[in-house]
C-alpha cells in the first residue's frame, strides 16, 4: 500500500511517498507554501518520480500551516505529531527533537514509539526560526544557503545580543560599518539562532538522542552552535526538512490499517 504525506509550511511545500509503511518511495519539495501551488507540484513530483497514478495511492495526509486548505487529503495532522513520527522512522529511538522552519521553532520530547508527550514552540517572533537566517543573509548580500560555509571560516564569533529580528538587522548593519569581518558576523548570527532554539529546547527537557528537522537543520553552522550550547551531539539526516511528509504518510499508513 502506498502512502502519501504532504506538509505544506510557510515557505515551502514538501512530501513523501512511502510503500508499506517502511520504504521511501520517492520524496519533493517545492519553495511554494501556503497559498500557493506548491502542494499540487509536490504530489505531482511524487506520483512522476515513483511511476504512479493518483488511483494507486491508498492514503493521503496533510500536514504543516496549509494542511486544512489541502483538498485531497484523508486525514488532517499537526505537524508536531509527523514531525516526531518522521525523524523516529528515521532515527528510532530518538527522544528530542528540535525543529526550525520558515516562520517557528519547536521543540519536542518524544516516547520510545516516536509520540509525542511534550514540546515548547516559539511562533511568536521571527527570531530563532529561518525567516531570522534569510533577512540577515540579505543584509550581508549572501543566500541563506551561503551562510553555513561562511561561518566555517569565521577566526571568532561576532555576537548579536538583539533577540528582536528588527533590532538584530540594525545590528548587523552597524557591525557592518564599523568593519567587523562577514565571517564573523555571520558565525554571531548562527550562534544567535542556536542560543534562542536552545533555550526554548531546555524548557521541554533535552534527553539523547536529539536530532534536528526542518530547512535549518541543513545548515552546518546553526547546527554545531546548538550542540555546543546544548551540551549533546545532534543527529543529521539530509531528510531533515522531509520528517513531516515521512510522518504524515507513515501516519496515513498506521491510521488505515487500524481502520480497516
Amino acid at each position: 500500500m502506498y502512502s502519501l504525506g504532504i506538509d505544506i509550511g510557510s515557505t515551502t511545500s514538501k512530501g513523501a511517498l512511502l510503500a508499506d509503511g517502511n520504504r521511501i518511495v520517492a520524496t519533493a519539495l517545492r519553495n511554494a507554501g501556503i497559498g500557493t501551488d506548491g502542494p499540487e507540484e509536490v504530489v505531482k513530483e511524487l506520483l512522476r518520480a515513483s511511476d504512479l497514478d493518483e488511483g494507486q495511492i491508498g492514503v493521503t495526509v496533510a500536514t504543516g500551516y496549509g494542511r486544512t486548505l489541502y483538498p485531497g487529503a484523508h486525514y488532517r495532522v499537526s505537524e508536531l505529531t509527523c514531525h516526531a513520527l518522521g525523524a523516529h522512522f528515521i532515527f528510532p529511538g530518538i527522544r528530542t527533537l528540535i525543529d526550525i522552519g520558515g516562520q517557528d521553532a519547536k521543540a519536542i520530547s518524544l516516547d520510545g514509539a516516536g509520540r509525542m508527550s511534550n514540546f515548547q514552540m516559539n511562533d511568536k517572533c521571527a527570531a530563532g526560526t529561518g525567516r531570522f537566517l534569510d533577512v540577515m543573509a540579505g543584509i550581508l548580500q549572501l543566500r541563506a544557503g551561503d551562510l553555513a560555509g561562511e561561518a566555517a571560516l569565521a577566526e571568532s564569533i561576532c555576537p548579536i545580543s538583539s533577540t528582536c529580528t528588527v533590532f538584530a538587522e540594525s545590528e548587523v548593519i552597524s557591525h557592518l560599518a564599523q568593519g567587523v569581518n562577514r565571517k564573523d558576523l555571520v558565525a554571531g548570527i548562527c550562534e544567535s539562532v542556536a542560543t534562542r532554539t536552545g533555550s526554548l529546547a531546555k524548557r521541554v527537557g533535552v534527553t539523547p538522542p536529539l536530532a534536528m528537522s526542518g530547512g535549518v537543520a541543513l545548515n552546518e553552522g546553526v547546527r554545531g552552535a546548538l550542540s555546543r550550547y546544548l551540551g549533546v551531539e545532534i543527529l543529521f539526516s539530509p531528510l531533515a526538512q522531509f520528517f513531516g511528509g515521512l510522518g504524515a504518510a507513515l501516519y496515513g499508513y498506521q491510521t488505515y490499517n487500524k481502520e480497516n
